[in-house]
């Protein structure tokens, strides 16, 4: 919650003559009252929110001092220039909207070199004149400016030693084998056991259905996708949220190697450890599964590329349009190559949309350029790039003169946009299609546009 609004109720002691915007009289000192927490917990604050500012406006009435603007802001103070609210609290300070500040303690201002420096750095300028907490006073004289720089350090060495006590921590959790943080799907924390003091143990719900994942993965080749419809229609599987699982967490599953008893921490550190948890498969599946993931990785990376994918959708789920290619055997001893394109079914796994082959769909997207306009094609600065390379060819290679030249140039672009359909390679039949304006649908094995 970051929020700024002036102090309710206290006309009197906190408003006086001047407006929050209004430019400020010779040593007339009107505050801000800046209340922080940072994101932990409530009960791991000195004072919440509310509190700091319930006890810095009783302090505001008892000494008759002007608080014109209240801002609130829940945030961690151990980085720099990290608060939104404390930044625009140094802007407006540096406007001549404030010259003073009210807080409940200095570490609620700073807990890092960087805003305390600035803060300091506003008293030496003397645009602050003073920083009040409940129990102390700091003015711009050179021994309360160097109590508040040691009382800001001293935060920032709190800080500093918290985060390595919470460093110290984990790494004795993991020599003692509990890996921080959620266990994976199939284990469970002991929820009745204290914070850091929770064991992890098989999760009697999910832990079979997962290893039986593994086990397909291994032995009995399942791809992600297969695993993954296994998982949502057959078994209806669902993660402790209740929520199903995506495919996207099957191959992070399988690579996990908390299942058979070792873990990494932190991740990418190369620190492994024995966890202390019951394995839930054996190394050796582990292996086995992982190689079997590999390979369908290679797989999918070295697929080949055709023409007239990534460029149209499946009218009936709007799933991406796929290519396939198949090899027939003639009687003559050759081996002829089709192309089939349909539904990829990245959508819908049960879609019913037909296959076509490359050939009857370059036949459809040539009626379709002759349907177009010339504007609707986008092709007329890539045509007459093409003419321009083909005349420097022909006038300097083969002779050929300006006036027979001239001749060719009736080639329109329809023409050229189909020859290249039937005629040009991958990369130029994808700029072909890549160059249309109308979108492209396939749908009941026939070409529409959209």
């Amino acid at each position: 919650m970051n929020q700024a609004n002036t102090a309710p109720g206290l006309k009197t002691a906190t408003q006086g003559k001047l407006g929050a915007n209004s430019s400020l009289l010779d040593g007339e000192i009107k505050y801000c009252l800046y209340a922080r927490k940072s994101t932990e917990e409530d009960e791991k604050q000195a004072l919440s929110i509310e509190s700091q500012v319930k006890e810095m406006l009783e302090m505001a009435i008892r000494d008759n001092i002007q608080i014109a603007e209240i801002r609130r802001e829940s945030h961690s103070a151990k980085d720099s220039g990290q608060r939104p609210v404390f930044n625009q609290l140094i802007i407006d300070i540096k406007k001549g909207s404030f010259n003073g500040i009210i807080c409940w303690a200095p570490d609620r201002l700073s807990r890092n070199a960087g805003d305390l420096g600035a803060i300091v750095d506003l008293m030496d300028q003397g645009l602050i004149k003073e920083i009040r907490t409940h129990g102390q006073k700091f003015t711009n004289s050179p021994n309360e400016k160097f109590l508040l720089m040691i009382l800001g350090s001293q935060a920032k060495l709190e800080n500093d030693h918290k985060g390595e006590n919470v460093k110290r921590g984990l790494r004795a959790k993991c020599e003692q084998g509990w890996r921080p943080g959620r266990p994976p799907i199939g284990y469970i924390h002991d929820k009745y056991a204290d914070k850091g003091q929770k064991k992890v143990f098989l999760d009697p719900k999910r832990s079979s259905i997962i290893k039986k994942v593994f086990e397909k993965m291994a032995h009995e080749q399942y791809s992600c996708r297969r695993i993954y419809l296994w998982l949502k229609d057959d078994i209806k599987f669902r993660t402790p949220t209740g929520k199903p699982m995506t495919i996207s967490m099957v191959p992070r599953m399988i690579e996990e190697p908390f299942y058979y008893g070792e873990f990494e921490y932190p991740v990418g550190s190369d620190k492994w450890y024995k966890g202390g948890h019951d394995p839930l498969i054996s190394k050796e599946l582990y292996t086995k599964a992982n190689e079997q993931l590999k390979r369908n990785n290679i797989s999918r990376t070295e697929c080949k590329e055709f023409a007239f994918t990534k460029l149209i959708k499946c009218g009936h789920c709007g799933s991406g349009i796929t290519a396939e290619e198949k090899f027939k055997k003639l009687l003559d001893g050759t081996v002829k190559r089709y192309v089939y394109y349909g539904c990829g079914r990245s959508k819908n796994q049960n879609c019913k949309n037909g296959y076509i082959r490359e050939e009857e769909m370059i036949e459809q997207l040539s009626k379709i350029i002759d349907e177009l306009s010339i504007s609707e094609l986008g092709l007329e600065r890539q045509f007459n790039e093409e003419l321009e390379r083909y005349y420097k060819f022909s006038k300097g290679l083969l002779g050929i003169k300006d006036a027979d030249f001239d001749k060719q140039k009736s080639v329109d672009m329809k023409n050229y946009a189909k020859y290249v359909l039937r005629e040009g390679s991958i990369i130029e039949k994808r700029q072909i299609l890549g160059c249309l304006e109308s979108r492209l649908e396939m749908k009941n094995k026939n070409i529409i546009v959209l």
